[in-house]
């Protein structure tokens, strides 16, 4: 992408946002929007991915809550760059059919599946990882589950069961959000993958300002649905059992009434314990949260590339994962090897009795590494040098 700078991106994404109106087709509550580049079409490509900011009203600004708000704009400008007119549909579209030939089709989840057969046969098929393997994750989720009834003695339902997609199976080649664990999951169809960093939905002031000995006992769990797979129930059981220990719990989870339910106790009567729910992650409210926490608790056991992770860093938290988080922590944070109760308590008091200049550098490090690998750019620099690579390696082969 020319300059490779925020404002050459927010530009583009602002011009591809007016081309928005040129052609929008409703089907029932389906739309499909249609962009041109500004150059001879050199032919068709067909994303199918989320359709929400394509449908923004010339200055309405792209919302942050979700990085994949910009990043599906800046697939389609990457294309659009490139000379390629995009067709975007919402990716659980059933009812699209193909009626123009498309040099590349994109999709993250079923529709790869569903249109190869109606696709001209030199189609480039690119399937977008942003989660683990459906199969890996749905067993993961059943089987932290499992380990929940039999610690609490409660029964819970799976929030992010998906039927499994063999979108991997059908592509050509994958673009991956995530580490070697989410790499690994799919590693099992042998296509060629691409490792696209997530970018983050806001950025934050470095945190060397931050007191860390006034908040070296101070933790937060931040995550979205799915609060089991994601482990915030095992980090509200070992925070109620460290009462010297400060958690502050951000993430949906009223809409979640079953686990609201059994989790009462711990989430709005335990001292130690502030459940705020779902915070505005540009909001002053979340910056004063992420000044106040050192570090941020969240052995999740299946994810892409986890955003929550990623805003984190960017914040300047100091993290302490799973490896299935899809983040990696290099010299900045803690690796959990096992996830039980007594080594997340074990971790937490470890990180901080450490010496606070040792907690600024870790801090710092990770405000760096998320700057330096996490931001619009970035993506979009990785994601064209992705598919101008799919194009060589077409053309050779």
């Amino acid at each position: 992408m020319p300059n490779n700078t925020i404002t050459h991106l927010t530009t583009s994404i602002s011009s591809l946002i007016k081309k928005v109106n040129t052609r929008i087709k409703y089907i029932k509550t389906l739309q499909v929007v249609s962009l041109k580049p500004n150059q001879p079409s050199k032919g068709n490509v067909l994303l199918s991915y989320r359709i929400e900011p394509f449908l923004l009203k010339p200055g309405q600004p792209v919302p942050n809550d979700q990085s994949w708000n910009w990043e599906c704009l800046l697939i389609a400008q990457t294309f659009l760059d490139l000379g390629y007119s995009v067709d975007v549909i919402q990716f659980h579209n059933d009812e699209f059919v193909p009626q123009k030939d498309y040099a590349f089709f994109i999709d993250l989840r079923h529709r790869l599946e569903a249109l190869t057969p109606l696709l001209n046969k030199d189609c480039i098929k690119i399937f977008h990882v942003d989660i683990a393997n459906m199969v890996f994750r749905n067993a993961a989720e059943c089987n932290r589950l499992l380990e929940l009834q039999q610690r609490r003695g409660i029964t819970l339902r799976p929030q992010r069961f998906e039927t499994p997609n063999l979108g991997i199976e059908y592509a050509d080649y994958a673009t991956v959000l995530g580490n070697d664990f989410t790499v690994n999951t799919f590693k099992y169809a042998n296509k060629p993958m691409f490792r696209i960093p997530i970018s983050s939905s806001h950025v934050y002031p470095c945190p060397d300002g931050k007191d860390f000995e006034a908040i070296r006992k101070h933790f937060l769990w931040f995550g979205g649905s799915a609060l089991v797979l994601k482990g915030l129930d095992l980090v509200l059981d070992a925070f109620a059992q460290m009462p010297e220990y400060h958690l502050t719990v951000c993430g949906p989870v009223s809409n979640d009434k079953e686990f609201e339910k059994a989790f009462y106790k711990e989430l709005y009567e335990t001292p130690n314990i502030h459940t705020h729910g779902w915070v505005d992650v540009s909001s002053p409210e979340f910056l004063e949260i992420t000044n106040n926490c050192l570090g941020l608790v969240y052995p999740s056991v299946s994810e892409g590339q986890a955003g929550a992770v990623i805003t984190s860093l960017q914040a300047g938290l100091i993290p302490i994962l799973t490896y299935e988080s899809g983040v990696d922590v290099h010299d900045f944070g803690v690796i959990l090897k096992n996830y039980s109760l007594e080594e997340i308590k074990a971790t937490v008091r470890k990180i901080a009795n450490l010496p606070g200049e040792d907690l600024k550098l870790m801090s710092c490090k990770a405000w760096e590494y998320a700057r330096e690998n996490h931001t619009k750019e970035k993506f979009a620099e990785a994601y064209r040098n992705a598919v101008e690579q799919m194009i060589e390696h077409r053309q050779k082969n």
